[in-house]
Formats: structure tokens, C-alpha cells, sequence
């Protein structure tokens, strides 16, 4: 039984996965699961197998529009963000956005901190402080989120002073 990591790189997968190679599409899809789940998991939490699911789904079907092989993985991740967002909403404010992926902090505690101030965050601002942590500008989170850019702004203001009022009790 073959590993993911003793699998082909996606770059050397990828021109067979377009070409129509369906055994190389299988190893691609399968070599990059992991990285989706992760980022799935992070924006839909108790959602993220079938926020996984859907993303690897539009990856298959979208795969041949990609023309540019360095661009693969910000290309997925800006697929994997819109069905993890869509995800989202379908399946309800109450399970979304209610972590966000742990970077190594000094303190491992910080990141049970960071997740409980998020929890306590509304919806639209987990969303877009999670996008943010995934390194989207302004206008790439109102794509993904359908907003105008003005509201991204303003939401993305708003949330990071909720944050921060929020954070300040538990940084004693």
C-alpha cells in the first residue's frame, strides 16, 4: 500500500491529472486531501469531511482550467476557502469558522484562548478573521464571501476590535 508522501509531487501529477490520466488524478486528489481537510476543518469545524468533500469535488471538476502549474496550490486554496465558506452557511452559524489552524505559538494554551474568543465572535466576523489568517486580501475574502469589498472592510474592522475586547480579559 502506497503512502501520500511516497506518492509523485502534485506538480508531477498535475499535467497527467489535466491530460486526462485518471490513475494520476486519484494520486493527485489523494496527495492533497490532507492540506484541504486542514484548511476545511479550520473555517467549518464539526463540518469539515464534507466541506472536504465538495472542495476536492470542484478541485476534480476545475482542475482542467488551470493554466498555470505554480499557481496549484493557491489555486486549491482558493477553491478548498469558497466551498468551506459555502459549507458553512449551509450547514448553520453554529458550527462555522470556531477555530482557527494553531501556527506554533509560544504558549500551546494560546490556542485554546484564541479558538474560545473566537467561539464567542459572531459568525461574519469568525469568517472573515479566519480568511484573514489564511493570508485572502480584502477583495479575494469578498469574492469568497459575495460581499462588497466596503463590508469586508468593515466587518474585518469590526472583528479584530471584538477580538481584541474580547482577548483582553484572558491576556492577564
Amino acid at each position: 500500500m502506497t503512502t501520500v508522501s511516497e506518492l509523485p509531487s502534485p506538480l508531477v501529477l498535475l499535467p497527467r491529472a489535466q491530460s486526462g490520466d485518471e490513475h494520476a488524478m486519484n494520486h493527485l486528489l489523494t496527495r492533497i486531501t490532507p492540506y484541504v481537510a486542514r484548511i476545511c476543518r479550520s473555517i467549518t469545524h464539526d463540518d469539515g469531511a464534507d466541506a472536504t468533500q465538495e472542495a476536492l469535488l470542484a478541485i476534480y471538476r476545475g482542475l482542467g482550467s488551470l493554466r498555470d502549474p505554480a499557481a496549484f496550490y493557491g489555486w486549491v486554496r482558493a477553491v478548498t476557502v469558497r466551498e468551506a465558506v459555502r459549507t458553512a452557511r449551509r450547514y448553520g452559524a453554529e458550527h462555522s469558522c470556531s477555530e482557527v489552524e494553531s501556527r506554533q505559538e509560544a504558549n500551546p494554551l494560546d490556542a485554546v484562548h484564541i479558538s474560545d474568543v473566537l467561539d464567542r465572535l459572531s459568525q461574519p466576523h469568525r469568517e472573515v478573521l479566519t480568511l484573514r489568517a489564511y493570508g485572502l486580501n480584502e477583495e479575494e475574502m469578498a469574492r469568497v464571501l459575495a460581499l462588497p469589498v466596503g463590508t469586508v472592510r468593515s466587518r474585518l474592522f469590526r472583528a479584530r476590535r471584538r477580538f481584541q475586547e474580547a482577548w483582553q480579559p484572558t491576556a492577564a
